[in-house]
């Protein structure tokens, strides 16, 4: 028989997939002799079959009680004895962390019998009762599903009439009673009395929460599988709600919003379990229990430096201090924001915890991004109106809302304002661009999610009176309404009415080339991680760039070459007018004059990209799109030559570009006539492009210039359409004295051309992957239509983990692109393989084009350094042998 219980001194941290995180990790602690109350984990394993059948495996519950009998004995306390009973916590643990998205009970095993044996046992009656309802308010809610906020209104009559001290045991003893009609009315029987089954159905409940939506919703947010299931720990509790020499925390071994090292965590006397995360009243910090506590504070510092030595990494633990004696309640590497996780990552290669390749993979490319965004220009800021807990850093700007719903159905940036947040709160941070509570700390669930996401925070700004029932907050005689815009600032805590104006961030800045690394520790961090990054990395990055400012640009920014010329848009504005001449012609006299007129102006602009990239690869694209896209619309047209009519008058030039569309028009452009059937078809049109790249590349090397062009034809789906442009650019490039050599290579962009890449290639010096038009033509997807129709019902439903547009389809546009590179390669070994699609920039997709051998990605300007540093990564991750990175 599968075994589906774990004691904590069996298990260890690598057998999170079976013991979830939480209980590796307790796992982990209790081999490491910290002081962790004794308890057992039921597995992942046990929570799937559970999901599959909807009742629990055979013989879970006798697995169950058998390890719950091993902590009776080892404590000689038991579970449901009236004199002094044991009781429990039960929480979920899965493999990977989602803060506050399923379930956990507190205080398992009290009845109307225990209370009274907790209350002698304990020497506090208050205390007793107040765990009794706790548990009942918890259960109720989790195991079947009362309405929370049934329980918190008669809490919150009865706190409003007790006295400085709180609610009285008395006043708690008929709250419990209150809690029971609670509970019976909307469950239809009393609450359970017996204590196992009390463990049995909370079981059962976390498992369940593994499917609510919170978690679903999460789960999608993070990229987390939906068929890991939950673990579920279930320990001896232990009580921070026993007065002033007992308290619960949450701490970090460094700042998980900045990085530094030093003492950072939240504090509350007299509190149980989920109180500090839940935001019910405002935290102390870490620093004041080494006034209230000195010995349990210097203790928690020896563990958290233990912790941190022995994980590698920052660690935030869970604990509580019963009546001075501390207990460590759970550990996990920490979430931290994106500055932090560059910061950290950089200080362990220097502590020589980690080498440089393993902090390299402490950081994200998507973290990168983040630090690149502006944050706002405090020395313009007029006066906050209030401040909060920095939580999660970023300037965010937008209108005030106060719910979930309100946040994901607004247009535009909103800031959801609420006095704290919940799990069921989760859409709506995911769709603010920031999140603002009155209560809670650094570790409050706002905090966390918010860090994990990405999003700004502030927490805990209590000078504001929020009123989510009225939809407006007050900061003194200030009324704030929904709908007013706000700015906050997730790294000082500050809140401004209306919008700050932003500035550019230390990193931009300092990729831009305009800071040096030392003058701030984040820059420092990034510059020393991007450096190892280019260090190692095989892949090469290169830029998508039209113009020379974006060449320029690119190339502080890190790119060894443009990937992707778009000569399409050289042609716009006030030279639309000249493809119009061309396409209007119906001569060869006349095509030749229009050719003529666009040809110095394409080797203009050609020199100065040559000369913005000097040295190094410049991939010139031949055009691309059909031609109706540089004329005037169809609808347009029609309606000012009938207008022209309809008066009298003669439409002209009108009538005549109005025939042109329609002679060009397409049911489907984006499948007609373009790319090199365009070139085909109209004659002249790819040699005087190859002519002008040619020209421009002879005259930089007559200006002592080092140019490096390479020509580009797109969209070939037979070997023979290559053949035809490519020996017309061979003639042309034949007759410019003085031309270096220029390879021709082609866009792979279809699938025929992936399934023939091996013909291809026999005509091809390169390959450039158009992975935009690879996923349109292999899903059968018209990205401008799809996006927006059906997709986000297909990320909603998980059909879809993220869109294919955004990071590659790998087991279907994959296959082509590791088919394509095989097959060219077979003909052709030494030939160079890139991709220039956005996936060229997207940090999944840049791993899987490292693991397929391609040569190079080339991506817009701004994501140069985010790709540099996902290579780099992929590198590291791959085990490619670093020594010859380049």
């Amino acid at each position: 028989m599968p075994k589906y219980v774990y004691d904590f001194i069996e298990g260890d941290r690598s057998r999170a997939d079976l013991l979830g995180g939480k209980g590796a990790n307790l796992a982990e602690m209790t081999r490491l002799g910290l002081p962790v109350p004794p308890g057992f984990t039921v597995t992942t394993d046990a929570c799937r079959a559970f999901l599959a059948t909807g009742a629990p495996p055979d013989g879970l519950y006798e697995e169950i009680n058998a390890h719950l009998r091993q902590i009776e004995a080892r404590l000689d306390r038991w579970l449901g004895d009236p004199a002094d009973p044991l009781l429990l916590a039960v929480r979920s643990g899965g493999r990977y962390s989602m803060p506050g998205m399923m379930e956990t009970i507190l205080d398992i095993g009290l009845n109307d019998a225990t209370v009274a044996g907790l209350a002698a046992h304990s020497g506090d009656e208050r205390f007793a009762w107040d765990s009794y309802r706790r548990l009942i308010q918890m259960f109720g809610r989790t195991v079947h599903g009362v309405p929370a906020e049934e329980f918190e209104h008669e809490l919150a009559a009865v706190r409003a009439t007790a006295g400085p001290g709180g609610p009285s045991a008395e006043q708690l003893r008929d709250l419990v009673d209150t809690y029971k009609k609670i509970f019976a009315r909307h469950v239809g029987h009393d609450f359970p009395q017996a204590p196992h089954e009390q463990l049995f159905l909370a079981v059962r409940a976390v498992f369940s929460s593994w499917h609510s939506e919170r978690a679903r919703v999460y789960r999608r947010q993070e990229r987390i599988p939906d068929d890991l299931g939950t673990a579920v720990t279930v320990m001896a509790m232990v009580f921070g709600n026993l007065g002033p020499d007992s308290g619960t925390g949450v701490a970090f071994t460094r700042d998980p919003a900045t990085g530094a090292p030093g003492v950072y965590g939240d504090y509350l006397t007299d509190a149980q379990g989920e109180d500090v995360v839940a935001g019910i009243r405002n935290t102390v910090p870490l620093t004041e229990l080494e006034r209230l506590d000195p010995a349990s504070y210097h203790r928690l510092r020896q563990i958290m430096a233990t912790l941190e030595r022995h994980y590698r990494d920052l660690c935030d633990v869970e604990f509580t201090i019963e009546r001075g004696r501390l207990w460590m309640l759970q550990t996990r590497v920490g979430k931290r924001t994106a500055a932090a996780a560059f910061v950290i990552a950089a200080q362990l290669a220097e502590e020589g915890l980690v080498t440089a390749d393993e902090a390299l993979t402490r950081v994200t490319g998507a973290q990168l991004a983040h630090l690149m965004f502006p944050a706002f220009d405090t020395a313009v800021a007029p006066a906050p109106l209030a401040v909060g807990v920095g939580a999660s850093p970023g300037a965010a700007v937008g209108r005030v809302v106060f719910d979930s719903a309100a946040a994901t159905t607004a247009d535009g940036p909103v800031i959801l304002v609420r006095p704290e947040t919940n799990p069921d709160d989760l859409p709506g941070m995911i769709a603010a661009a920031g999140v603002l509570t009155s209560r809670g700390g650094k570790t409050s669930h706002a905090a966390v999610v918010a860090r994990g996401m990405g999003r700004t925070c502030v927490c805990g700004a209590d000078a504001l009176r929020i009123d989510v029932e009225r939809g407006e907050f007050t900061v003194g005689d200030r009324v704030v309404r929904a709908g007013e815009l706000i700015s906050i600032d997730g790294t000082s805590g500050r809140i401004w009415l209306g919008e700050v104006p932003a500035q550019p961030s230390p990193v931009a800045r300092y990729l831009a080339g305009e800071l040096r690394p030392e003058a701030d520790p984040l820059v420092a961090a990034v510059h020393r991680l991007l450096a190892h990054a280019d260090l190692v990395r095989r892949l090469g990055v290169r830029a998508n760039a039209d113009t020379p400012a974006d060449a320029r640009r690119a190339r502080r920014l890190g790119a060894t070459g443009i990937g992707l010329c778009r000569t399409e848009h050289m042609f716009l504005g006030e030279r639309r007018a000249l493809v119009e001449r061309l396409i209007l012609a119906d001569r060869p006299a006349e095509v030749a004059a229009a050719l003529d007129a666009l040809l110095p102006l394409q080797r203009a602009d050609f020199v100065e990209l040559l000369a913005a990239m000097d040295g190094l690869p410049v991939t010139v694209r031949l055009l691309d799109p059909p031609l109706h896209e540089f004329l005037p619309p169809l609808a347009e047209l029609t309606a000012r030559v009938a207008v022209a009519r309809a008066r009298g008058e003669d439409p002209g030039r009108d009538a005549t570009l109005l025939a042109a569309v329609r002679r060009t028009h397409e049911a489907n452009p984006m499948l007609g006539l373009r790319g090199v059937r365009l070139g085909l078809l109209v004659p002249g049109l790819f040699a005087m492009q190859v002519r002008a790249l040619a020209e421009a590349a002879a005259q930089r090397v007559r200006s002592g210039g080092d140019p490096r062009p390479e020509i580009m034809v797109p969209l070939v789906g037979d070997v023979r359409e290559l053949a035809a442009v490519a020996d017309e650019a061979r003639r042309v490039l034949a007759e410019v004295d003085g031309a270096p050599e220029i390879p021709v290579g082609t866009m792979i962009e279809t699938p025929r051309a992936a399934l023939t890449a091996g013909e291809i290639a026999a005509e091809a010096r390169f390959f450039s992957l158009g992975t935009n038009d690879l996923t349109q033509t292999t899903w059968a997807f018209s990205r401008d239509d799809v996006e927006g129709s059906f997709f986000p019902a297909y990320l909603a439903r998980g059909i879809f983990p993220v869109s294919p547009f955004e990071s590659l389809d790998v087991t279907g546009v994959g296959r082509l692109v590791r088919l394509a590179v095989a097959e060219g390669r077979a003909t052709r070994p030494e030939l160079t393989v890139g991709v220039c699609g956005e996936h060229g920039g997207d940090p999944d997709s840049i791993a899987f084009f490292a693991a397929a051998g391609l040569d190079y990605v080339s991506c817009s300007p701004y994501r140069v350094p985010v790709a540099r540093l996902a290579a780099g990564r992929a590198a590291v991750e791959s085990g490619t042998d670093t020594s010859d990175s380049r």
